[in-house]
């Protein structure tokens, strides 16, 4: 609409100062012609915009003229452009909805707040989304949850990523209880699914670490070395693709009583290859012999999984006598002794100490 192109018009020259036509054509997406037209527009309702020919011409506003948003203090802006990069936007269509608001925001922000609003967005990233296809690989890179909150202050790793400098970390890896040290060149944090998650380049090349594992970290006096041209939502993107792409290795046959099915969905749906076979129509029946109606208290139904490695369906165990593994015979094998090493630690009559 003619009247939302005008606003966006006064909102980028209010923003970017003096803006050459054709710049303004091809972020509008109309001719430079229109471009004139709404500027002349513009200049009839008493708009104070005005027209430069030449080389270093453009569309601008007389100094001075600008709409504020008062009251909007600089964390308040930054959040904003924090809440901005979850990217659910893409998924309701709103893509255009979101551009043309931060165009407003931004426009409306006090001038000292306008830096430090757009470096957030470039430097943090909300990710709602679960890990897919294969949470058992990848919803948390590096082995999974801690088991423990984070190491360091969160707020150390934030200053971290704005001040432009190389930061020294000990961060400690999945199965390992001493941490390592690490020089890196910080891109940003991603907040993905709850967990955080700095993103860096390790010798030039891009890796990810848990927020919860780095045990400390330092600022050193070395400027960081960040790629030409690359950007943080550019690298998530490169090693989201990496993880969520990773193959699994090991296929699993498993079944799981009816009444702990809707749990183990939602434990397990990222490790799902299919939808579960209850025998309501959606696959084979699954009684206690495999082949009843899959209803009543002794009911089943069949789980296809898939794991990174063949320990990793261990997990399995938190379902206790509710889960049987089917196939293959290594995870059965794998689960025996892993039932069998619990059943020794817990079968002596009194505890040690």
């Amino acid at each position: 609409m003619k009247s939302a192109r005008l606003l966006s018009i006064v909102l980028l020259l209010q923003t970017r100062g003096r803006v050459p036509a054709a710049e303004l054509a091809e972020r509008l997406e109309v001719s430079a012609r229109t471009v004139y037209r709404d500027v002349e527009a513009l200049s009839a309702a008493g708009v104070p915009v005005y027209a430069e020919r030449g080389r270093h011409g453009g569309i601008a506003l007389l100094p001075g003229f600008r709409t504020d948003v008062t009251g909007m203090t600089a964390d308040e802006a930054r959040a904003l452009f924090i809440l901005a990069a979850q990217g659910a936007h893409s998924a309701l269509g709103l893509d255009d909805a979101l551009r043309s608001a931060l165009r407003k925001v931004m426009a409306a922000l006090p001038a000292p707040h306008r830096p430090a609003a757009e470096l957030t967005g470039r430097r943090i990233l909300v990710d709602p989304d679960k890990w897919t296809p294969r949470p058992t690989s990848a919803a948390a890179p590096d082995g999974g949850p801690s088991g423990r909150g984070p190491a360091v202050e969160l707020d150390v790793l934030h200053s971290a990523v704005f001040t432009d400098l190389r930061l020294r970390i000990r961060y400690r890896h999945s199965g390992e209880t001493r941490p390592r040290t690490y020089t890196v060149d910080p891109y940003g944090l991603v907040a993905k699914a709850g967990t955080w998650y700095l993103v860096a380049d390790r010798r030039g090349r891009p890796q990810l670490f848990r927020a919860d594992r780095v045990v400390s970290a330092t600022l050193t006096e070395v400027p960081v070395r960040r790629r030409a041209g690359v950007e943080l939502a550019a690298v998530w993107q490169q090693l989201r693709r990496q993880v969520e792409d990773r193959p699994a290795e090991v296929r699993v046959t498993a079944r799981i009583r009816r009444e702990r099915l809707d749990l183990a969905v939602r434990i397990l749906g990222g490790a799902l290859t299919g939808p579960p076979r209850t025998g309501d129509g959606d696959g084979a029946g699954d009684g206690d012999d495999g082949s009843g109606d899959g209803t009543g208290d002794g009911g089943w139904a069949t789980l296809d999984l898939a794991f990174p490695v063949l320990p990793a369906v261990r997990q399995l165990l938190q379902f206790g006598d509710s889960l049987e593994v089917l196939a293959p015979p290594a995870a059965r094998r794998v689960m025996a002794e892993a039932a069998a090493a619990l059943t020794a630690v817990y079968a002596a009559d009194t505890p040690p100490g």
